[in-house]
């Protein structure tokens, strides 16, 4: 049988979404207040997730459900190494590090992947339909906020091998609603999707005090004290609307 998980998992993260966005990091990003160290840093912890999380798809495409949402297109890690290349020239390898939050976000995915492969559609939703949605917007942001021309340390938020994205989210949607799950598996989909919120938090949280650091604890109180009504953009906060 089959549940409509695609609503289940807008409906059912919609408390998550609204305190990711209001994490510090995040509030100043949609703000346009990007710091480039900062950054660079979240830039390298993602490349470490989404590598885990691509790595593990990859291995498990032809299980019985993780095999309805393997969508090659959609893999991010190539496009973050051409980020990092900018960000920390041709040695990044060498000095790009997983924070500890960063770490537990991947140790999840393995560990999701090794017990329980049909909870890595959690993972993949929260991450990759987020950075459908909120992509362009947010390449924007980063853009102006770092002075960056175009295509310059913004990859991660082109997806060169989809056509059409309105169109893809929705046959993303779709390949949800039609996974081989019962209810009770979509209910612990969506506490994994909350989880996942929750991982992506603590790393935005960790960014605060490199945030802090390079733009002032002024700056900083000015742009987080009041909270920020619009929708945060789903790419960085994770998830869609």
């Amino acid at each position: 049988m089959s549940v409509n998980l695609a609503p289940m998992l807008k409906e059912g993260t919609k408390k998550s979404h609204t305190m990711a966005e209001n994490v510090g990091f995040i509030k100043c990003f949609l703000k346009g207040v990007v710091e480039k160290n900062s950054y660079r840093k979240l830039a390298g912890n993602l490349y470490f997730v989404y590598s885990a999380m691509e790595e593990e798809m990859e291995k498990l495409k032809e299980h019985p459900i993780v095999s309805h949402i393997y969508f090659p297109e959609l893999n991010r890690k190539k496009n973050l190494e051409q980020d990092l290349q900018f960000y920390y020239g041709p040695n990044w390898r060498s000095e790009v590090a997983l924070s500890p939050a960063g770490q537990t976000y991947v140790q999840r995915i393995r560990e999701v992947a090794a017990t329980r492969p049909e909870l890595l559609a959690a993972h993949s939703y929260t991450r990759y339909l987020g950075d459908l949605s909120g992509g362009q917007i947010l390449k924007g942001i980063a853009q102006k906020a770092m002075n960056l021309a175009d295509g310059e340390g913004t990859a991660f938020y082109e997806f060169e091998a989809i056509a059409d994205e309105k169109e893809f989210k929705n046959q993303y949607r779709q390949a949800l609603n039609d996974l081989p799950i019962d209810a009770a598996t979509a209910q612990e989909i969506v506490a994994e999707a909350n989880a996942a919120f929750g991982l992506n938090m603590k790393m935005f949280n960790e960014l605060e005090g490199n945030l802090i650091v390079a733009i002032g604890q002024l700056l900083f109180n000015t742009v987080t004290r009041r909270r920020n009504r619009r929708n945060a953009d789903p790419g960085l906060a994770t998830a869609e609307q």
